[in-house]
């Protein structure tokens, strides 16, 4: 209940004190969860859906909170989006757990303070800083089935008296469990600091990551032959695309000042650029045929806030941010032989937002305290939106609290929803509105035996309007619309146990209950309603929301002994999912069929040995009964037969991945 919090309030403030639902990882729980991935890390976590586009090295992790899609969810590095414009999705598959310090996930519309994309909560990752008291510096090798290892490096330290540095640096590569399932990943970060403490600090953060990637699609129906285009093997039983690739070229700086020179008045302003640079290679049709495609992300943005305390008990918080947006997607078709074909396309934008917000909070006496605030946004390209939100704290107890809150959210059309080039297949839709609606939390948390029995629990409802969704229009071009409504209700509960003798318990239940109205063409030998307008070419129906479990359980049980053995066993059930997918793409014999993907249960285990105070010995295997399971679903035609089949993308069989670490 004490814990410190920046992410919720953008101030520090204690847990019991914030009207968000929240979740805390430091780099001690991150190192003792044996995971390799941010997903990985929150998987186990109440409301928390980490949905992947199967096991290949390069596929796109997202972040789904409380059954909301992965752009709902911004995903911050240093309190800077890290997620594309172009897609508005953050992959945190990307992102190295070893220069994590410290994520702090806060549930419910962040979009008072973060503005587009934290309708369902926000994920800031806070990178690492040296220590005033030692110097840092690890090294770590492992490796694993699928022929995957990845060794990584950090150093850290105070170099003059408050002036230090944290450097990371490590390389990841993986054959993959399927053929083109490949990846090979090399990132490094550095952060400089000057720290006076409250005084003034200020850091000079930078990654870049380069990582290039084979993309297998589905997994074909057993029995599948190999199938060849111009003496290329195009796909085969174990992967839908063999000659697909991409890459990725990630960069970050950011620059951040803040200080509290006075006991009434502080401040945190921030200056950042992002580049963002993917190549995809796809050979889609079955002819052969295909596109190369360049989309360049660049983002040169600001933002800052003051709090000042004009009285006891009281809280001021005043904040603007500035983003400002060029992209650029340039595509070269491909013949039946891979080679470009000589056409080409280029097309570029520019977008700028401004976002101006205040919020107050006020405490006239220590059981409770309330806030009130609102935001004003600029988008160029569809306007500007304004949210408040409210919020109560109730704390009867010092170890008690009852959170509700209360507020508005929004999404901005993507970079790609707005402007992707027109072609015989897709083409973007300048005339999008932004998806709105309002968010509402009640959580109850309760800390008992000195922390050694913490519980939470919470109810959630939120709503969406203008939902954007990608459909075929009367010519069978697919192009975003917007549609009428998309909502859930839920209940997350949370019970952490122990430490008792050494051993902890945790356990998460998540029920979610979302649906969504999408269109339902009307056939042609039906013949339209009388009643209906002539123009009329579609009902609004209501249906169970796409990848949206409704059912998810997670329990941890760990061991630590006094001899440095640390054993973690964690087992996770995801409920079954619904996917809809276009079964002809032309009007009027446009028709939608759902499929599903069914429940599963995983089973991990990590342990961890420290020796001579110095040495970490690791061994984590993942999926140890190896359970079948999908993680997406797609269409794939066999070529020879013709015969078109809903395939999955294989979620990760039963692996295992040994490490070794040295900390000076």
């Amino acid at each position: 209940m004490e814990e410190v919090v920046v992410s919720a309030t953008k101030l520090p403030s204690t847990r019991k004190d914030i009207p968000n639902s929240v979740i805390i990882k430091d780099s001690k729980d991150i190192q003792a969860s044996g995971s390799k991935t941010v997903g990985e890390l929150l998987a186990s976590e109440p409301g928390i859906d980490w949905q992947t586009y199967g096991n290949y090295g390069g596929a796109t992790q997202e972040i789904h909170i409380r059954g909301m899609r992965g752009n709902a969810t911004q995903v911050l590095i240093n309190g800077v989006n890290f997620g594309a414009p172009s897609l508005g999705v953050a992959d945190v598959g990307k992102i190295p757990v070893d220069n994590i310090g410290r994520i702090e996930t806060v549930k419910g519309s962040g979009s008072l303070l973060y503005g587009s994309g934290a309708m369902a909560g926000t994920v800031n990752i806070i990178t690492k800083e040296p220590s005033r008291d030692k110097m840092d510096l690890k090294v770590s090798a492992g490796y694993g089935t699928q022929n995957t290892y990845r060794m990584a490096a950090e150093n850290g330290m105070f170099v003059i008296g408050d002036f230090g540095y944290y450097l990371t640096a490590g390389r990841t590569e993986t054959d993959g469990f399927r053929d083109n399932s490949w990846l090979r990943q090399n990132d490094v970060s550095l952060k400089l600091l000057f720290d006076k403490k409250e005084k003034i600090h200020i850091s000079l953060y930078g990654d870049y990551i380069d990582r290039s990637y084979g993309v297998p699609g589905v997994k074909p129906p057993a029995g599948t032959q190999d199938y060849y285009v111009g003496g290329e093997r195009f796909y085969n039983s174990e992967s839908a695309t063999l000659l697909d690739h991409s890459s990725d070229k990630d960069g970050h700086l950011v620059l951040n000042v803040k200080g509290k020179p006075i006991k009434w008045f502080g401040y945190d302003l921030k200056a950042y650029y992002t580049n963002l640079e993917n190549y995809n290679y796809a050979r889609y049709a079955f002819d052969g045929t295909g596109a190369e495609n360049w989309v360049k992300n660049r983002v040169l943005g600001t933002d800052g806030h003051l709090d000042v305390y004009p009285f006891e008990g009281t809280l001021l918080l005043l904040g603007f941010e500035y983003k400002d947006f060029n992209w650029k997607n340039q595509s070269y078709g491909l013949v039946a032989s891979g080679l470009r074909d000589g056409s080409d396309s280029t097309i570029e934008a520019h977008v700028f937002t401004q976002g101006y917000f205040m919020e107050a909070e006020y405490r006239p006496f220590k059981y409770g305290k309330a806030f009130a605030g609102f935001r004003h946004e600029i988008n160029s390209a569809f306007g500007s939106e304004n949210l408040p939100r409210v919020g109560i704290v109730i704390n009867p107890f010092e170890s008690t609290a009852l959170k509700i809150s209360h507020g508005k959210h929004f999404l901005a059309p993507t970079l790609n929803d707005l402007y992707w080039p027109a072609d015989p297949y897709n083409r973007g839709n300048p005339d999008l509105k932004p998806e709105n609606g309002w968010h509402t939390d009640v959580t109850v948390e309760q800390s008992l035996f000195n922390d050694k029995l913490f519980m939470t629990m919470s109810y959630f409802h939120w709503n969406v309007d203008d939902k954007i969704q990608w459909e075929p229009d009367s010519q069978g071009v697919w192009s975003p619309i917007n549609l009428a409504g998309y909502r859930a209700d839920g209940i997350e509960a949370g019970l952490k146990v122990g430490p008792f003798y050494g051993v902890s318990l945790g356990l998460s239940y998540t029920y979610t209950k979302a649906e969504e109205e999408n269109r339902d063409y009307l056939k042609q030998d039906y013949g339209y309603p009388p009643d209906f307008p002539p123009d009329f070419q579609y009902l609004m129906v209501k249906r169970r929301a796409t990848m949206t479990p409704e059912n998810q359980f997670k329990g941890d049980l760990t061991y630590k002994s006094n001899f440095g053995l640390t054993a973690t066993a964690t087992l996770r059930y995801v409920g079954d999912q619904i996917v809809y997918n276009t079964e002809s793409t032309t009007y009027p014999d446009t028709q939608t069929v759902n499929y599903t993907i069914g429940s599963y249960w995983t089973t991990d285990l990590k342990i961890e040995q420290r020796l001579f105070k110095h040495w970490v010995l690791s061994l984590a295997g993942y999926n140890l009964f190896d359970s079948p399971y999908d993680t997406r679903l797609q269409s794939f035609t066999d070529q020879t037969t013709f015969n078109t089949t809903m395939c999955g993308y294989p979620g990760r069989g039963r692996s295992v991945f040994g490490s070794v670490s040295y900390e000076f």
